[in-house]
């Protein structure tokens, strides 16, 4: 195992103790699964309904288990530290998103099971949420750069839920509202038009815009973390 590996690993199991240890923060990931649960047996069966758990998820799964993992770091003043030591930047994010990784899509396959989802296509579906893990997992890191606390951690990601999360359902208002087509653009609202896509016959060129603007938020907040965090280094 060379050192790159070892010091991924090294800060895998450090954020894999301190989450375990914080209660308040790792109760969270249940609740999406509570939701599924209860959506399951009000006999909801649309995309835009197994999804509402889904994107719930990579909210306050995703979103605020990778703040908080990142708001406690600077609330000990060991973040610094991390950031001083041999590990590259790209070693220390791997790292620090590693848990929120494997916890989101343990936690969306979960919430799959318990809506009975099954997508059209289960290969590309499984891409799409990996892709969109990215995103907020990004989005996390932004935000956990400049929460204060894991206290405070718990309120800047409110904006993510609100928009993200359930901002799709918005889309219902927009024969009275035009201007809420621009929600049709969020990560949240792709993944849930390619849901409605892959349970039809459908085409490449269908799929592929979904694909691309995903890939472009991932490209926006993953540049907006890195160049925050480095900004850090030398704050």
């Amino acid at each position: 195992m060379n050192t790159s590996v070892r010091r991924i690993q090294a800060i895998l199991v450090k954020d894999y103790k301190e989450f375990s240890r914080n209660i308040a923060v790792s109760s969270m990931i249940f609740l999406p699964l509570i939701l599924a649960a209860f959506y399951a047996r009000m006999g909801v069966d649309t995309i835009p309904g197994y999804f509402m758990s889904i994107n719930i998820t990579f909210s306050i799964v995703c979103t605020y288990v990778q703040c908080c993992l990142i708001a406690e770091e600077k609330e000990k003043n060991t973040l610094r530290s991390l950031m001083l030591s041999p590990a590259s930047t790209s070693e220390i994010l791997i790292g620090k998103s590693a848990l929120t990784f494997i916890s989101t899509m343990a936690i969306v396959a979960g919430c799959m099971y318990l809506s009975g989802y099954m997508p059209g296509n289960l290969a590309l579906m499984a891409l799409a949420l990996i892709l969109s893990s990215f995103f907020y997992i990004a989005v996390g890191s932004f935000l956990g750069l400049f929460a204060k606390s894991v206290m405070e951690s718990s309120v800047i990601v409110l904006p993510v839920l609100g928009i993200f999360s359930l901002g799709p359902t918005a889309m219902n208002f927009v024969e009275s509202y035009p201007i809420l087509k621009i929600l049709a653009w969020l990560p949240s609202s792709q993944i849930i038009i390619l849901g409605e896509i892959l349970e039809n016959s459908f085409t490449f060129g269908e799929i592929v815009k979904p694909f691309v603007v995903i890939i472009g938020w991932i490209v926006i907040a993953a540049i907006a973390t890195v160049v925050t965090f480095k900004k850090r280094m030398v704050d």
